[in-house]
């Protein structure tokens, strides 16, 4: 038998007989008139040489042989399916534009590589980055002003979609010279609640995770708020005070010496990183590769 002469409605048709428990069921499902989904069967038959289904009057059910068979019958249609979904989200891909927005520090640690990633698979597809604090990012995408969002912050709108692409911690960092950094016990979550800090701006996703983190303890005034990460570890290196930044964007500079994590005890400041959009649920074409390379970056 010639490869080429398999019917894949036919082996469609027997998955659905093992998923649906009879061939009626299955045809109902594939969209196939009864007396053309028996005879689709019967030609598999035919051709296979072994007896596919047990024809009775209460339904039809799988072989032995049939049982042992369907499993590459089901991996055959799923692979014939994932590749009818990638040729349709590539149909326009040569021609195509994504606009991609950002928290900052998705966009200066992580995206980059993303990017890298995808413009050498996707070299036709023009990438427009729009570098944002997390709730900026969730108001493009609400005003169709962006395709696909990237963003650090614990909670995501409802009418959004989400999948988790990757993970960080929010670290705390002190001048080299601080207290903090010649004492043996950790910090408590209360001590750094009341200690005044350098934080990013309201709707930012650190600020927001640190935020969250804290809400039972009262909280001290801030000392400044910048609007990014790099003033922040700059002001904190120049000996302004300390502050809590994503692992991240102080793994550099905690390196060198320039400025020094300090442990925080009973305080657990993980989070997600994650990819946003507006629904349907399932992402198609360029985001949905952006998406894919994200995700498989960090595995």
């Amino acid at each position: 038998m010639d490869v080429r002469s398999l019917d894949l409605g036919a082996l469609e048709l027997l998955v659905g007989v093992d998923d649906h428990g009879s061939l009626s069921a299955a045809a109902r499902m594939t969209g196939v008139a009864q007396p053309n989904a028996s005879r689709s069967i019967s030609r598999l038959e035919r051709q296979l040489g072994v007896p596919l289904i047990k024809r009775a009057t209460a339904g039809s059910t799988l072989t032995p042989q049939g049982t042992v068979l369907v499993h590459w019958a089901r991996q055959i249609v799923d692979g014939a399916t994932e590749l009818l979904d990638v040729a349709e989200s590539l149909k326009s891909d040569h021609t195509a534009e994504l606009t991609v927005g950002a928290s900052m520090t998705v966009a200066e640690h992580l995206l980059p590589r993303w990017l890298g990633t995808f413009r050498a698979k996707f070299p036709e597809v023009t990438v427009h980055l729009r570098v944002q604090n997390s709730s900026t990012v969730f108001v493009s995408l609400a005003n169709d002003a962006c395709d696909l969002g990237f963003v650090e912050s614990p909670s995501v709108p409802s009418k959004l979609c989400s999948t988790v692409v990757a993970r960080d911690r929010l670290v705390l960092v002190v001048p080299p010279d601080h207290p903090w950094t010649r004492r043996r016990r950790k910090v408590s979550a209360v001590e750094l609640a009341a200690t005044p800090l350098l934080v990013r701006e309201p709707g930012s996703g650190t600020r927001t995770t640190l935020d969250d983190a804290l809400s039972a303890f009262p909280r001290a005034e801030p000392i400044l708020e910048l609007g990014s990460s790099a003033a922040i570890r700059t002001s904190v290196a120049a000996g302004v005070g300390p502050a809590v930044l994503s692992s991240l964007a102080i793994a550099d500079d905690a390196r060198s010496g320039a400025v020094r994590p300090v442990e925080v005890d009973g305080l657990d400041l993980s989070r997600a990183l994650r990819a946003v959009w507006r629904p349907p649920r399932e992402l198609r074409g360029p985001a949905a590769e952006l998406v894919r390379i994200a995700r498989g970056s960090n595995t």
